[in-house]
């Protein structure tokens, strides 16, 4: 028993509640289970009880024994003396308020039905990835597209908090943001650190003054990464060698990275790190201004055509400096483009739209996912084998989202499908 069940017990009232009593022997009638309560203070905030006929308005603490509230150290804490009503599933000791008056106490063991305890462990305990996999035909689409939507929204929203994040450090400076998010996600996730720390040292208004300029953005970009050759054997890495000195000098570039921080392990010549940053520097060279490119852009097709990339001429025959390729390297593809509006775009328009109270911003990030092919990777694919429809992007983020946050949390009981799982008991 945990106090996450019991929770769960109290909010859906899953109990026995004819001729129910407290443990010192009076009547309870439940109007209101009160609003449940995440952060500090009690569990459920605002209930409204009849105790013997008289109404109390108050919060509920639960405990799996009554002893808790002690080793929480509730008893000092002023936070809690508006609790009315303590529910317990052991009562091992009387608990009262400061001023001594007992809280009456309410113990749910014998009052539960054992299904209900034996269908949450069932979930709680299943070493499936998908913890319901086994009943999940049981539930109705209704209830799985429900929990599909809200999931949606939720990692959007947790997408658009981080990114509020890094504008609140950057000063409320969009396009430094939008820069730093960028660069990240151009590293595809192996290399999403470093391509990160890559921007941190050469902040947007030094970019910005390269613009059209492609070799000059190449040579900070390589340079400051530590990936051009300490001798280069060839004219392309002399002329960065050469150009990066000046840039250096003249901007007092005084960190460099080391190559060792770039992971080259299972990718294909067009993932290499100098790939990824040879097409950043092509998509830098065209923006006058990142920002207002994704936010004044409503057609999806405008933003991918932006992320069609042909990197430099090198970079087309080579995937490391001074390593020629059996084959021509491509430009950026279309996966590879709608994941940067998957995770780029669409979140940073739902914070913009959120900061500046712009609706139709959060409607068009929407917009983007539906009208986005799904994702295919071992989630997704996880998701399919329980006959979810996985066609659009807005699908395959909403299922990875409930896996990360829910399946692989085992927070079965905060999941629609779960909760009708245990419902049905």
């Amino acid at each position: 028993m945990n106090e996450e069940i019991l929770s769960f017990i109290w909010q859906f009232q899953y109990f026995e509640k004819k001729e129910l009593l407290t443990d010192e022997g009076q009547a309870i009638t439940v109007h209101q289970i009160g609003q449940r309560n995440r952060t500090s203070g009690p569990d459920f905030s605002g209930a409204r009880l009849a105790l013997d006929q008289l109404l109390w308005v108050g919060d509920v603490e639960i405990h799996v024994n009554a002893s808790d509230w002690h080793r929480h150290q509730h008893g000092p804490d002023h936070a809690y003396e508006s609790v009315i009503l303590h529910v317990v599933w052991n009562n091992d000791q009387p608990v009262a308020r400061r001023d001594g008056t007992l809280i009456p106490t309410l113990t749910l063991n014998g009052l539960v039905r054992q299904s209900v305890i034996t269908q949450y462990h069932q979930l709680v305990d299943s070493p499936l990835p998908i913890p319901c996999a086994d009943q999940f035909e049981a539930v109705s689409s209704l209830e799985k597209l429900v929990m599909l939507d809200r999931v949606l929204l939720e990692r959007l929203q947790k997408k658009a908090d981080k990114i509020l994040e890094i504008w609140t450090e950057n000063l409320s400076d969009w396009e430094e943001t939008v820069y730093q998010l960028l660069g990240q996600h151009f590293g595809f996730k192996l290399n999403e650190a470093p391509f990160a720390r890559l921007c941190s040292l050469l902040p947007w208004r030094l970019i910005r003054q390269q613009k059209d300029r492609i070799l000059p953005l190449e040579a900070l970009l390589f340079g400051t990464a530590g990936l051009i050759p300490e001798h280069p054997s060839d004219d392309y890495g002399l002329s960065l060698q050469t150009e990066y000195a000046f840039l250096s000098k003249k901007y007092q570039l005084h960190t460099q990275m080391v190559p060792t921080e770039w992971k080259l392990l299972r990718l294909r010549p067009v993932g290499f790190p100098t790939i990824r940053i040879a097409q950043f520097a092509q998509y830098l060279a065209q923006s006058e201004s990142l920002f207002t490119h994704f936010v004044n852009t409503p057609s999806l097709s405008k933003i991918q055509q932006m992320f069609h990339l042909k990197q430099s001429p090198y970079w087309v025959t080579h995937h490391q400096f001074e390593k020629t390729s059996t084959r021509p390297i491509s430009f950026m593809g279309k996966e590879s483009t709608n994941t940067l509006i998957i995770n780029v775009v669409a979140p940073l328009l739902v914070a913009y739209g959120t900061t500046r109270k712009l609706p139709e911003l959060i409607d068009r990030a929407l917009l983007f996912l539906v009208s986005l092919p799904a994702e295919n990777n071992r989630i997704t694919r996880l998701w399919k084998t329980l006959d979810m429809n996985v066609g659009t992007a807005a699908d395959s983020q909403a299922l990875l989202e409930w896996h990360a946050q829910y399946c692989s949390q085992k927070k079965c009981l905060q999941c629609t499908v779960g909760a009708k799982l245990i419902e049905r008991t």
